[in-house]
């Protein structure tokens, strides 16, 4: 099955993309409800959408740092769109050469998340993008870490933001940017 076209371009782009969205009940486990964008990222037009209001987000950023793994998609989007370069956000373990690192809870455990050596530079500006914020832990530590290499994180930028789970107030100060909300 593919993809629908998002539709007429003279349409609410959230509308365009809010179709696009696919509820999937008990995923990852029963009760939850995972809102899946695979069929945003996978229709041209709408891919075109996020990544160019995103990018209008950017402002003076020197970077777009895009969270593993759909962050890596829509980041690299957005910074292309933006004129800038894109840095990926990595799990532990995926980066020969490591700048940094912070460690965060999840909810059934711990994880890491790295930023490579040499390309992020003391006092670069840098947009963090996801795909989604939920709780706001894995934004959190991305902005932490960009904190810790002495990177001004200038906003975050996310295609979803489930609005229940309060992820925003994690980030204290950060302006965050939801092309949708649930």
């Amino acid at each position: 099955m593919t993809a629908q076209p998002v539709g007429d371009p003279d349409d609410d782009p959230a509308e365009q993309l809010a179709a696009l969205v696919r509820d999937v009940p008990d995923y990852p486990e029963p009760g939850v409800l995972f809102r899946d964008i695979t069929p945003v990222l996978a229709d041209a037009q709408a891919l075109t959408v996020v990544a160019t209001e995103l990018a209008a987000l950017v402002g003076e950023a020197d970077l777009v740092a895009g969270v593993e793994a759909r962050g890596f998609l829509i980041g690299s989007a957005v910074a292309v769109v933006a004129g800038v370069g894109v840095v990926p956000v990595r799990k532990a373990g995926k980066l020969p050469r490591v700048a940094a690192s912070r460690s965060y809870a999840l909810e059934y455990g711990e994880a890491t998340l790295e930023l490579p050596e040499g390309v992020v530079a003391p006092g670069a500006r840098v947009f963090v993008v996801d795909d989604v914020l939920a709780t706001g832990g894995t934004a959190a530590a991305t902005c932490a870490l960009l904190a810790d290499v002495g990177a001004t994180v200038t906003g975050f930028g996310t295609l979803v933001e489930l609005v229940a789970l309060g992820g925003r107030g994690a980030l204290g100060g950060v302006e965050v940017h939801s092309l949708l909300t649930y």
